[in-house]
């Protein structure tokens, strides 16, 4: 008596589309990329000798995976294959595990600052838990539980800091076309800067050292357009009320229209002297100004990151004005490439780097103010 033919469903759209793309995809050695294109050819009308030849399977295997998916669907892909032994770890204990790792031995009686492998898998044999280092290992892998080096963070001690926080949030959202950012960023000295670049494998780029320093040290006055994300300024010899004066003057010239601008800028006192505060009742300008220890508000600081990557990094300018001129170079094509990719990934690392809060943005904005 001839055997019954199995074959697959009539396949809908989606499960098409999904198919394809697993196949597409995947590796073809993994068992869920062939257990699709099992599916897919029996659905397309192939015997099952032919899919078996196909995916190097035995004939009862191919319908088996044939006779799950005409039951269970997509869901035949993943099959919940059971056996071996009993789990002798449990997701509690799992849990008992993680809490234990990512807390202070000294909080847990313990007469050490950190965690090994060997000291946390003896202390969690106190408890009753007996566990193995490299399982353990494995456990804090899937985890994302890794040993690392520890960094420092600062709080601003700033008595308004929630409303200057929240003054720079609220601005910045409401109207971006009309918010700029101006700071320094130095001391520039004229001096090899380490940095990165291609060279050949184990054969590094060789900067020269200096031991005499007799140029001195310069300033980048920026001013950054959040509106059309533009990027200029001038380099100066020192900080001073007015340089800073001269920058906010060349961002009131960006918008030469009567409407209000904002301009963020680091609590510095020469960002405020009488002069700088007369001058902006008078042009129509609203200094907003960022909480002491709290320069990561400013949104010109995520654009110093790009300047020193890739002006400074790896650099040995020969003078201030070279170092000057090669910075106007690259404003320029920075200017031009504002989205580029390496541009944008600087930018990111800088501003996670300054950014003295984590998981916060800017501060808590007060949606009942509106922006004058």
């Amino acid at each position: 008596m001839m055997a019954e033919r199995v074959r697959a469903r009539r396949l809908t759209d989606d499960e098409g589309r999904q198919l394809l793309r697993i196949v597409r995809r995947g590796k073809h050695e993994s068992a869920r990329v062939r257990r699709a294109m099992i599916i897919m050819a029996s659905a397309s009308g192939t015997l099952v000798p032919a899919i078996s030849r196909l995916v190097a399977a035995d004939e009862d295997t191919v319908r088996d995976v044939i006779h799950a998916f005409n039951a269970q669907g997509l869901a035949a892909l993943d099959p919940q294959w059971a056996g071996g032994r009993p789990r002798r770890i449990s997701d509690d204990d799992i849990d008992v595990i993680v809490a234990a790792a990512t807390t202070r031995p000294e909080k847990l009686g313990q007469p050490f600052t950190h965690w090994s492998l060997r000291k946390l898998a003896a202390y969690l044999a106190t408890t009753g838990l007996r566990i193995g280092r490299e399982r353990l290992r494995q456990i804090l892998h899937a985890r994302k539980i890794s040993f690392q080096r520890t960094r420092t963070w600062k709080e601003s001690a700033d008595p308004d800091k929630d409303a200057k926080l929240d003054r720079i949030e609220q601005v910045t959202s409401a109207c971006p076309d009309r918010c700029f950012g101006s700071g320094q960023f130095g001391p520039l000295s004229v001096r090899p800067c380490h940095g990165t670049c291609r060279a050949p494998r184990k054969r590094p780029a060789r900067l020269r050292a200096t031991y005499h320093r007799a140029h001195g040290t310069r300033y980048f006055h920026g001013c950054y357009s959040m509106g059309d994300d533009q990027l200029w300024g001038v380099t100066r010899e020192h900080k001073g009320a007015d340089h800073t004066l001269a920058a906010l003057k060349s961002i009131r010239a960006a918008r030469p229209d009567s409407y209000r601008i904002f301009v963020i800028m680091d609590n510095l006192s020469a960002n405020k002297t009488p002069a700088i505060r007369r001058w902006a009742d008078r042009a129509n300008v609203e200094l907003c100004l960022t909480p002491a220890n709290a320069s990561w508000a400013n949104p010109i600081e995520a654009q110093f990151g790009p300047v020193r990557k890739f002006v400074l990094g790896c650099s040995d300018h020969p003078s201030h004005t070279v170092l000057a001129r090669k910075l106007q170079a690259y404003l320029r094509w920075r200017n031009a490439h504002a989205r580029h990719p390496d541009v944008l990934a600087a930018q990111r690392r800088e501003r996670a780097r300054i950014r003295s809060e984590r998981q916060q943005r800017w501060g808590r904005p007060k949606p009942n103010i509106v922006a004058a």
